[in-house]
C-alpha cells in the first residue's frame, strides 16, 4: 500500500514539474528570445520618436526578458491601412502581418477581431483603471479590447507666426482672427489677395472638419453608417470651408502640410497636435533664399454659434494573436512597458501626443516645462485650456468607416477643385466674384452629396 502511495506521488510529482515546464515556455526569457515585428506611424517624415522608446525597450527590460521588438516599417495611418488590407487577404507581394502595429479602431474589421489578440485578457482590472476611460473605450470592440491606447492627440492650428505677422501689420488682422472658422476663412482669403494667389492654409482632414462641425451644431455626420450630409447642420459647416476653398484660401492638394511649410506654400495649417514634430524651423523661397521663422499653436477654431469642441484621435497599439503564446506575452510586456507613466510621458512628449493614464495625463498639465522644450511647452499650455473649453469626441466607428473617410476626403477636394477653377474662369471674364462664389458653392454641394450618395 505504502509502495502504491509512493508512486501515485511521484507521478503527481512528475506532472507538476511538466506543467510548470510547459508554463515558463508559454514566456520568453534571454535564453528563449523572442523577436516581435512592428509597423507604426510615429514619425513618418523626421525622426521617430516610437523608435528612441522600442530601442530604450530593448535594450533593458527586452533583453532581461528576451523580447525585441524589430520595427520594419514607419509610414503613414492610410499606408498601414492599405498594407494590412493586402496581407489580410493574402494579395501577391503583401508583407505578412506584423506582430504589432498601430492604427485606428477601423482596421479592426479589415484584419478581422478573431486575428487580434485581445488586451484585457492579460491586464487585470486594475491595470486598465489606470488608463484614462475615453481612451480605453473607443478601443473596446464589445467586451474585448482590441486597441490599446499609447499616445493620443487632438487638434489645432498650427501658425508660420514670423509670416503671418508681416501679412497682418499690412492686412488689418491678429491671431485671436483665427479663433473662429469665420474669421479663419475671412483671413484665408485676405491673405490670397495679400500673397497674389497663395493659399493660407490646409485642412489635414475634412472629415474630421465635418464631423466636429456638425458635433457642435448638435448633429452628427454619420447617422446608420451613412454620411448625413443632408441635415441642416451640414451646411453651416460646409458654406464658410467652402467659399474659402473655391476663393483661393485653402490648399486642396494631396501631400503633407509641413512640405508646403518649408517651400511656403501655406503660411498655416489644421491638423494633429503631433504635427508639431514636423514644424520646419527655416523656410525656402523660390529664389533659393531662406529664412528662420518662429511657429505658433493656436486651439482648434470654434463655430461662433456653436459650443468649442474638437476631436481626440490617435490610434493605439494592436498585436496580432499569435499560436505561440510567447509572443502573446512578449507583446503585453512591451505594452505594458509602454504605458507605464514615465516611459508613455518621455515618449509623447516628444512628439506633441498625449499621455494615456490618469496619473501621467496630470502629471503633465501639472508642470508643461517637463515637454522638455519652450517650443513642446507651449504646445501643452494651449492643450491645457483647450481640454477646459473644448469637448473633445472621439470619431465613430461603424462597418466601412475607412472606405467613407478615404472617399469623402477625395469628393471634397474633386468638388472645390473643380469650382475654384470655374471661380477663376468666370471672374476672370468680368462676372460677379459675390454672385459666382454664392453659386458654385451651393453647386459643389449639390455635387458632393451626389457624389456621396453614388457610393452608398
Amino acid at each position: 500500500m505504502m509502495k502504491r502511495i509512493f508512486y501515485i506521488f511521484l507521478a503527481l510529482l512528475m506532472l507538476a514539474v511538466s506543467l510548470a515546464g510547459c508554463g515558463s515556455r508559454q514566456r520568453p526569457d534571454a535564453g528563449h528570445p523572442v523577436t516581435l515585428t512592428m509597423w507604426h506611424v510615429y514619425g513618418s517624415q523626421t525622426r521617430s520618436p516610437l523608435n528612441d522608446a522600442i530601442d530604450t525597450f530593448n535594450d533593458t527590460v527586452g533583453r532581461e526578458n528576451g523580447v525585441t521588438v524589430n520595427v520594419v516599417s514607419v509610414t503613414s495611418s492610410s499606408a498601414i491601412d492599405k498594407a494590412l488590407l493586402a496581407s489580410a487577404n493574402g494579395e501577391p507581394g503583401a508583407e505578412e502581418l506584423p506582430d504589432l502595429f498601430t492604427a485606428y479602431p477601423r482596421v479592426a474589421e479589415i484584419v478581422g477581431e478573431e486575428e487580434l489578440l485581445c488586451w484585457n485578457d492579460y491586464f487585470s482590472e486594475e491595470e486598465l483603471a489606470l488608463f484614462r476611460d475615453e481612451f480605453i473605450d473607443e478601443g473596446c470592440f464589445g467586451d474585448k479590447l482590441l486597441m490599446l491606447p499609447i499616445a493620443k492627440s487632438s487638434e489645432a492650428l498650427f501658425l508660420n507666426r514670423t509670416l503671418f505677422d508681416r501679412f497682418a501689420d499690412e492686412a488689418d488682422v491678429s491671431a485671436e482672427d483665427l479663433l473662429t472658422f469665420e474669421g479663419f476663412f475671412d483671413t484665408a482669403n485676405l491673405y490670397y489677395d495679400w500673397s497674389d494667389g497663395q493659399n493660407f492654409t490646409q485642412i489635414n482632414d475634412f472629415y474630421n472638419y465635418a464631423f466636429i462641425g456638425m458635433a457642435a451644431h448638435d448633429s452628427a455626420l454619420i447617422e446608420d453608417g451613412r454620411l448625413n450630409l443632408d441635415d441642416d447642420a451640414f451646411e453651416k459647416v460646409w458654406y464658410p470651408l467652402s467659399r474659402a476653398a473655391i476663393y483661393g484660401g485653402i490648399c486642396l492638394d494631396d501631400g503633407y502640410a509641413a512640405s508646403r511649410w518649408k517651400t511656403v506654400e501655406i503660411i498655416s495649417n489644421i491638423g494633429s497636435t503631433a504635427d508639431i514634430l514636423y514644424q520646419p524651423e527655416m523656410v525656402f523661397y523660390p529664389d533659393n533664399t531662406t529664412e528662420p521663422i518662429e511657429s505658433l499653436a493656436l486651439p482648434y477654431p470654434r463655430f461662433k454659434a456653436a459650443e468649442p469642441a474638437a476631436v481626440h484621435r490617435g490610434g493605439g497599439l494592436f498585436a496580432v494573436k499569435s499560436e505561440d503564446e510567447r509572443k502573446n506575452y512578449a507583446a503585453v510586456l512591451f505594452a505594458k512597458w509602454l504605458t507605464e507613466d514615465e516611459n508613455n510621458l518621455q515618449f509623447v512628449t516628444s512628439a506633441g501626443y498625449l499621455p494615456v493614464t490618469d496619473t501621467a495625463f496630470e502629471a503633465l498639465f501639472d508642470d508643461t516645462d517637463t515637454a522638455g522644450t519652450e517650443h513642446f511647452s507651449h504646445l501643452y499650455d494651449m492643450m491645457d485650456g483647450m481640454m477646459e473649453s473644448h469637448t473633445l469626441h472621439a470619431l465613430p466607428r461603424y462597418a466601412g468607416a475607412s472606405d467613407v473617410q478615404s472617399c469623402f476626403e477625395q469628393h471634397v477636394k474633386q468638388v472645390l477643385k473643380s469650382a475654384h477653377s470655374q471661380y477663376a474662369e468666370r471672374t476672370a471674364a468680368g462676372e460677379d466674384k459675390a454672385a459666382v462664389l454664392d453659386e458654385l458653392a451651393a453647386a459643389s454641394l449639390a455635387e458632393l452629396r451626389r457624389l456621396s450618395d453614388k457610393d452608398m
